[in-house]
This record gives structure tokens, sequence and C-alpha cells, in this order.
């Protein structure tokens, strides 16, 4: 019974962090992070990461990336390929490149370096979307190719990390044949066409005609916790297949209820306590030591997604102050980079003494990221 009230301290937590950073105008996963720092070891030590913290950060993550996947408008991505792609492909390549560089010229190892570039690959656009609706620039083609490369992002980091994950960590040469994992992994991309095409949409239309309460919402979990419970058996992570199964269910006409009840599900129990369980981990017991390593992260974090998205918008022929807003507009990190933070602590890619700094990094860039984004959107828009 102590989970209950641990549970109910989460809870209530991060409904009051969320509303003070709210009402502070800063993201709300950044209240229930620092809840997170506040109850672990770092602040008050009254909750501890166990087991069943464990199970339902699991949970809520997975449920996190299904409603990324949901949330993926892949109308958009035909709209603005073109520039979205060129945005995302060097939105990407820069982070990695210079994350792996940065953790090179720290004496971090090869696999961790390269995990480095990866976290810092990820974009987490929902907060760059409030600005633009704030400044209502959200239709105008700088907010479209945001949006449009932000699915392309997420798609492509998604490919990356779980191709990754089975070359860093060695689980292609420990549990099998490289080539019998690839084979496996191929088929599972091979499965998640045909589940997009369609397995869901038949699987779905079917739930529609039983005649049992939320039968479109179980299935709809069926497909996302299914797709991850494979993912998991063919050397991937968990959340790349809830993501994909996302996707699957977003493309059919259930997405929107869909949408609702899970957000509804997730944001009441799960999510919180995963972003709490992030914070639970971080120490500053050696932050002295590590604030030149956060300060120059949190600078390559910043300016490589502002230039690989200014780049990308260049070639796509934006003008300069254009290709600007844009590259502003993929800074922020959020919750995809903490969903993959997690993931290479829980695959002992990234080593405890720079799990805290970088939670630093990400928070600093999300913090950061909305008034670079509303600098170089006044310079385009008279706002």
């Amino acid at each position: 019974m102590e989970f209950i009230g641990i549970l109910c301290l989460i809870l209530i937590s991060t409904t009051i962090g969320s509303h003070i950073s709210r009402r502070l105008g800063i993201p709300a996963v950044i209240g229930q992070l620092l809840v997170g720092v506040l109850l672990g070891q770092a602040g008050l030590n009254w909750v501890k990461p166990d087991i069943l913290v464990h199970d339902f950060s699991e949970i809520g993550v997975i449920l996190l990336m299904f409603l990324a996947g949901l949330e993926s408008d892949l109308s958009l991505l035909k709209k603005y390929f073109r520039p979205g792609m060129f945005v995302a492909l060097l939105g990407i390549i820069f982070p990695v490149v210079f994350g792996w560089l940065t953790g090179e010229a720290f004496q971090v190892s090869g696999n961790e370096a390269i995990f480095f570039g990866i976290i810092l690959a990820a974009t987490s656009v929902s907060i760059s979307v409030e600005v633009l609706k704030e400044l209502n620039v959200v239709n105008t083609k700088e907010g479209s190719t945001i949006l449009g490369a932000s699915v392309v992002d997420d798609i492509l980091v998604v490919l990356v990390l779980s191709f990754s994950l089975s070359f860093l960590t060695g689980e292609a040469s420990s549990n099998a044949s490289l080539p019998l994992v690839l084979i496996e992994q191929l088929v599972y991309f091979v499965f998640i066409f045909l589940l997009v095409k369609w397995i869901a949409p038949f699987l779905l239309s079917f739930a529609e005609k039983v005649y049992a309460n939320s039968s479109i919402i179980i299935v709809s979990l069926v497909i996302c916790l299914g797709m991850s419970y494979v993912a998991d058996l063919v050397g991937l992570s968990s959340v790349i297949g809830a993501f994909f199964a996302g996707i699957a269910v977003s493309q059919t006409k259930v997405k929107v209820e869909v949408y609702h009840n899970v957000e509804a599900l997730g944001y009441a129990v799960f999510i919180p306590v995963f972003f709490v369980s992030v914070g639970l981990e971080v120490d500053f017991s050696d932050f002295g030591e590590q604030l030149l390593f956060i300060s120059i992260l949190t600078l390559v974090a910043i300016l490589t997604k502002l230039l690989g998205g200014y780049f990308g918008a260049q070639i796509a022929g934006f003008s300069q102050h254009s290709s600007l807003m844009v590259g502003a507009g993929m800074i922020s990190r959020g919750e995809m980079a903490l969903i993959i933070l997690q993931i290479g602590q829980q695959s002992q890619l990234i080593e405890p003494q720079y799990y805290s700094p970088l939670v630093i990094v990400i928070l600093l860039s999300t913090l950061i990221s909305p008034l670079v984004l509303k600098y170089f959107t006044k310079k385009v828009y008279d706002v």
C-alpha cells in the first residue's frame, strides 16, 4: 500500500508543478521534472525509484510515444516534404556529429559520445507550436515547415535510435548473429507498413462493431502495447513500437477519439510518473565540476539545431530571417530527448555521472527555445 501513497504524492505534486510552470509561462513538463528532482535524492529524498515507480514510468513513456505517433500529421509531411526533409536531416546530422565531437573532447567513450549526439538530435516541437499559436503564425510557410520537419525529425530519430541500440549495446553480437538481428528488425518494419496500411484500419473498424464498452480504446491500446512488446523482442526499444503504433492509428477515422481517451489516461496517471522518475535520478553532488560540460553542451544543443534548421531552410529557398525562424523552432528538446536519455541509461549507454548534466542541458534548451523563436519570428512578422 506504500506505493499508493507515493502515487498520490506524485500526482498531487505534478499537478501543482504543472500549474506553477504554466503560470510562469514555461512548459508544464519542466514543472513535473523539477517535482521529481525535489522529491528525489537531490532534494527531500521522499521517493525512491523502486520497481513500481519504474513499471508505471515504462507504461507512461510508451503512452507518451503512442500519443506522439497519433499527433504526427503525415499530410503535413506530404505538403512540406522538401523543406521539411532538408530541415529535419540537417537538424539531425549537426547535433549527432557535434554532440559526438563534444563527448570526445571531454574524453567520453565512443559509444556514449555518439549517444550524446542522438539525444541532442531529438526535437519536441509542441513547445514551439505554443509560441507559434501565441504569435498567430502557425499557418505561415515557416510555421508549417517547422511542423512538417518535426514529423520527419521524429521518424528519423526513432529509426536512428532503433538501429543504434542494436549496435552500440552490442546486442546484435551477444544475443544472435548480426544478420539474424537485422532480418528480424527488417521484418518488424515491414509489419509496421502492413499495420499502417491494412491491419490497424481493419482491427479498429471491427472494434466499432463490437458491443463492449471502450472497445476502440482497448483495441488501440492492444496495438500499442503489442507493438511495444514485439519491438523489445527483436532488439529494438519498446517506445519505437509505441510510436509507429500511434502513426498507424492516426491514419484511421477514430484517431481523435483514441487520442483524447489515451491522453486522459496517460496524463492522469502514468506520464507524470515518467517525468518524476527522470528527476528522481538527478544528483547535484558533482555539479560544480560539471559546470563547464553543461555550459558547452547546452551551447552545442542550441546552435546545432538552430544552424541545422537554418541551412536546411536556406537550401529549400527560404530567406535568411525565415530560415533562422525555422531553425529556432527546432531547438526545443522536451519529452523526446528525456525519453532517449532514459533509454540510454537503461541500456547502460549513459554513465551515471553524465545523467544529471544531460537532464540539465535538456531543461535549459527547452527553456531557452521559446525566447529564441519569439526573437526570430519578430524579425519576419510584425507581431
